[in-house]
């Protein structure tokens, strides 16, 4: 196995295993489990899991006092950006949620534009106005009803905390932090949110079924754990550009799930949507990679050859 495939076999293993999100949430929420509990749930297994392998990894748990303010935002923004997700599922099908969360690059994009003043190229523009059309498309249903826009406002504040996840990474001093330390200690930080967050509301709920206990240790692992480290290994062997492309299949994954697990209808126009939203992360991602073949591509036209004269 050469190292591009074993590369782009891991990409689709991180971003289909993110995309099990709902798979394992759903029957937690359906059987009556609210959802700061489950969350509390998922980060709990997750910190084990990931305190395991640093573990075997050898890796340290150290940090320095400079960094812990640094990791309690993030922390709090990657915790954030679970609760909304999972109360999105409450108003909005589990594909059409994971789908519009997928637009988090193109949140990105605008962030690093406004605030830090980086260039926005006709490329970016155009994969923001795809984004946004792929959003309208999902908007409403083929007989004209609109979706909640509760659940609406509620999936954007997840893509948009995460968004803000990423930038607070990559323009603060833990942007050297390994991948899997800043990981273990961002949901650390979560399940601590979380416990503080029901010890001021509702207790903790006890899972008295095993399958939920079996739910609960999936969605730690899966979409965590095995994720965050499918995506070390694809950056490994391939890099971050076709890695980032890969998480494609994390919404294709959610919407398929929703149709064969929960019999949500997939129909031409969530289709469309979900295409029009993937070109577009596509386009933020690719970018420049995509201008330079269309300039030469251009260049041997006869119109650019008769247009020089």
């Amino acid at each position: 196995m050469n190292s591009k495939f074993k590369g782009y076999t891991y990409g689709c293993i991180s971003s289909m295993s993110y995309g099990l999100i709902p798979l394992f949430t759903i029957p937690m929420m359906n059987s009556g489990m609210r959802i700061d509990s489950i969350l509390f749930y998922r980060y709990l297994m997750a910190v084990i899991g990931l305190a395991v392998l640093m573990i075997v990894k050898k890796e340290s748990f150290r940090i320095q006092k400079a960094d812990i303010p640094m990791l309690l935002v993030m922390g709090l923004l990657f915790g954030v950006s679970s609760f909304t997700l999972f109360e999105s599922y409450n108003y909005l099908s589990a594909g059409i949620a994971s789908t519009i969360l997928f637009v988090y690059p193109v949140f990105v994009t605008i962030i690093m534009a406004l605030v830090f003043k980086e260039k926005v190229s006709i490329l970016t523009i155009t994969a923001i106005i795809l984004a946004f059309t792929g959003i309208s498309i999902l908007y409403k249903d083929d007989s004209g009803a609109t979706l909640s826009m509760t659940g609406i406002v509620w999936i954007i504040c997840s893509a948009l905390t995460y968004a803000l996840y990423i930038v607070g990474v990559n323009k603060s001093r833990i942007h050297t932090m390994s991948g899997l330390k800043l990981t273990f200690y961002s949901i650390l930080i979560g399940s601590l949110f979380f416990w503080v967050k029901l010890q001021f509301g509702f207790a903790v709920q006890p899972m008295a079924k095993p399958e939920l206990w079996l739910n609960a240790a999936a969605l730690g692992l899966f979409p965590t754990v095995v994720s965050c480290m499918a995506m070390v290994s694809a950056v490994h062997y391939v890099g971050s550009t076709p890695t980032a492309v890969l998480g494609a299949m994390e919404p294709v994954t959610a919407v398929a799930i929703s149709a064969i697990a929960f019999a949500e209808p997939l129909t031409f126009r969530i289709i469309s949507g979900v295409l029009l939203i993937i070109a577009a992360v596509t386009l933020i991602i690719l970018g420049d990679q995509l201008i330079k073949p269309l300039y030469h591509a251009l260049k041997l036209l006869p119109i650019h050859n008769h247009l020089r004269k």
